[in-house]
């Protein structure tokens, strides 16, 4: 007699696949629309508001946009810190100071990444941020994270865990991606909030 219960949450590989050809259907009025209304809501919030230094990311492709986000904080006197993908898949950093201030780095046949042309600070500098935005595919109601696989910002947070740093965790997604639950392991950690084009949702179990 088969098992009667809660239909089977999808796998994580499943999960990406759909969300990723959901992205790729969005057309550049949408991407720039988003990335405005984004960056709207996340400086309203009070962790970016009282922030001196935030760790974040350049979105590439059909990705939420963070650039409009990052302009504003920088404007507002906050040191952005953005990352540099190391061969081992780790994260090193460095200042963000405008749109000059970026390299197209091709990483094998990985999608090309816009990374910080000057000084690499090391690794650990993520650790001095007060909050770190965080790429993301979906988040569910828990506040647990679908990334793409990679491990990187896995070994940032386990970083920040390490080193006893507490940042506020925010992750920048469309509407549709705030999910009721994404398939999670031990390892993972919740966030504290997400943005999307329509608003902040907040996880207090973080």
């Amino acid at each position: 007699m088969p098992h009667i219960g809660r239909p089977a949450e999808p796998d994580k590989r499943t999960l990406r696949r759909e969300i990723l050809a959901a992205r790729s259907r969005l057309t550049v009025d949408d991407l720039r629309k988003s990335a405005l209304a984004l960056a709207e809501h996340a400086l309203l919030l009070p962790e970016l508001a009282q922030a001196r230094t935030v760790a974040a990311y350049v979105s590439v492709g059909s990705e939420p946009g963070t650039l409009a986000l990052l302009d504003a904080l920088r404007a507002r006197g906050v040191r952005v810190l953005l990352p540099a993908l190391l061969p081992d898949n780790d994260l090193d950093w460095g200042a963000y100071t405008g749109e000059g201030s970026l390299a197209r780095v091709q990483h094998g046949g990985k999608m090309a990444l816009f990374e910080p042309a000057g000084a690499r600070l090391g690794p650990d500098a993520v650790t001095t941020a007060d909050a770190v935005l965080l790429p993301g595919l979906a988040v569910d109601a828990r506040g647990m994270r679908l990334g793409r696989g990679g491990g990187s910002y896995d070994r940032v947070l386990a970083r920040l865990e390490r080193t006893g740093a507490h940042p506020a965790l925010v992750v920048l997604l469309y509407d549709t991606e705030v999910v009721e639950r994404v398939p999670a392991e031990a390892h993972d950690r919740p966030v504290h909030a997400v943005v999307t084009p329509s608003g902040v949702h907040r996880f207090h179990a973080a």
